[in-house]
């Protein structure tokens, strides 16, 4: 009888099987075809605490099997990445516990749900042997790339103000019902970690600094949600809005909520320099808007610029010119670049000190909202 061949490919185990365990699954099975000098992959262990739930997904995305304990997971020789797409509560737990024990390690965003955790899982990668990233997959929107590339090659000069807003309606409805992104025991904060940090991570990014100052206001407009026992307070908030400064002098406004009435998943980012400005609409993912403000008048103006020829950051891996990409794309293109870190030793990003950043700047939006602003006088206008 011929012996197989031993199978060599990196084990993946995937923590959490919801909506980000599917575009995580859909990524490490995919990641192979697409980008061929990364390794093949073994969808080795779909971990959850929902067995039988657990077992309807692993078979849905391809996994080989499926535990409850990702404890004893970690230390599973057949295992040598580690992807955790649990609530927020769980991260600086699994994640460390997954380091401590040699693995390489994907975490997505928010890095932590505190600052406090986010310093202790900094200094734990630091002195780790596998690879940490932190999973901010729209850094892998070829748009967002490329403004980036056109931010550093001073297309539009020196930026002075951007606009942020990240808006989605799926708890418009009072009675939508509770979820753990709900309580602040689970989720760490509402849309401010959730959808704030893809907003404050794409700012440090495009821009290479990092905020350094704050000014934020949060509210909770729906207080109480159906639960399984009843109706549950709501701990998190609904929406926010904030003005952050970067130490260059960028001023940058920033709103995101999860209660604005038919946006479905609306990152909105513009940049405003000296020569031009950028825009873009994660709605409409594979458009860049470029506005040039100098040189002859003939030439200035707005052109849009589809962002799916070969030579655009991560569309190589794709289809001919034309052919768009989707949001699921992107979190293929995040593994990859996971891959190639660990099999090369290429560098990561973003960090978990790229993460730590964010979180700094979420707690000081939260603190500036505690003290509660200045109160504006009112009273009868003079006559």
């Amino acid at each position: 009888m011929t012996e197989r061949p031993a199978d060599h490919r990196p084990g993946v185990a995937v923590i959490g099987y919801s909506f980000m365990g599917q575009a995580h699954s859909n990524a490490w099975r995919n990641v192979h075809a697409f980008y061929p000098d990364v390794p093949p992959v073994r969808l080795q262990v779909l971990v959850g605490r929902d067995e039988a739930r657990l077992k309807a997904a692993a078979e849905q995305y391809g996994w080989a099997e499926t535990a409850t304990d990702w404890h004893e997971v970690l230390h599973r020789d057949d295992i040598q990445i580690v992807d955790v797409c649990t609530p927020g509560h769980l991260h600086a737990e699994v994640a460390s516990a997954a380091l401590r024990a040699g693995k390489h390690v994907l975490v997505e965003k928010p890095l932590a749900n505190s600052v406090a955790e986010a310093e202790e899982l900094v200094r734990v990668a630091g002195e780790a042997t596998g690879v940490a990233m932190l999973g901010f997959n729209y850094r892998r929107v070829p748009a967002l790339a490329l403004a980036r590339q056109l931010v550093a090659d001073g297309e539009i000069g020196r930026v002075r103000q951007a606009r942020l807003s990240y808006l989605q309606d799926w708890l418009t409805d009072p009675a939508a019902p509770m979820t753990w992104r709900l309580r602040r025991e689970t989720a760490g904060s509402g849309v401010l970690g959730d959808l704030g940090s893809h907003a404050v991570d794409q700012l440090h990014h495009l821009l290479g600094e990092q905020v350094t100052a704050v000014s934020g206001s949060l509210r909770t407009f729906v207080t109480e949600r159906p639960g399984p026992q009843g109706p549950e307070p709501v701990t998190v908030d609904d929406a926010v809005w904030a003005t952050l400064h970067t130490p260059s002098g960028v001023v940058a406004s920033l709103e995101a909520s999860r209660v604005a009435a038919g946006r479905k998943n609306a990152l909105e980012i513009e940049l405003y320099g000296e020569k031009g400005s950028l825009r873009f609409d994660l709605e409409s993912l594979n458009e860049l808007r470029l506005h040039r403000a100098t040189g002859p008048l003939a030439t200035q103006g707005d052109t849009t610029i589809l962002v799916t020829e070969a030579d655009h950051p991560y569309v190589k891996a794709w289809w001919p010119p034309g052919h768009v990409l989707g949001w699921d794309h992107t979190f293929t293109s995040q593994a990859a670049d996971f891959l190639r870190a660990v099999t090369s030793g290429a560098p990561v990003h973003p960090t978990f000190a790229d993460g730590l950043a964010v979180q700094r700047v979420l707690a000081a939006i939260e603190e500036s909202d505690r003290r509660d602003g200045i109160r504006v006088e009112t009273g009868n206008a003079p006559a």
